[in-house]
């Protein structure tokens, strides 16, 4: 579910300058999860599910995060659904 959201985002905000890349919100996401398994000890499993989504949206932008291109246009000829970029 985390790729498909991640992939959607790269589709239609790859293309938009003034947006960051999408692996910056799956970071950002990573790290509430991250706060939710440590410090809500009720809430574990939104923190499990929390982290699975962000690392679908980190690997589905893992090409710009491998290069931490933060900003800027994609660079792609064909838009692939279920590719890697």
């Amino acid at each position: 579910m985390g790729y498909a959201i991640g992939r959607i985002g790269h589709i239609i905000g790859g293309q938009i300058i003034w947006i960051p890349h999408h692996w910056i919100f799956g970071l950002l996401l990573l790290f509430i999860s991250l706060s939710y398994l440590f410090f809500k000890k009720s809430r574990k499993y939104v923190g499990y599910v929390l982290i699975f989504l962000s690392m679908g949206i980190i690997i589905s932008d893992f090409k710009d995060f491998i290069l931490m291109r933060i900003w800027g246009l994609d660079d792609v000829q064909i838009i692939k659904f279920w590719g890697i970029n």
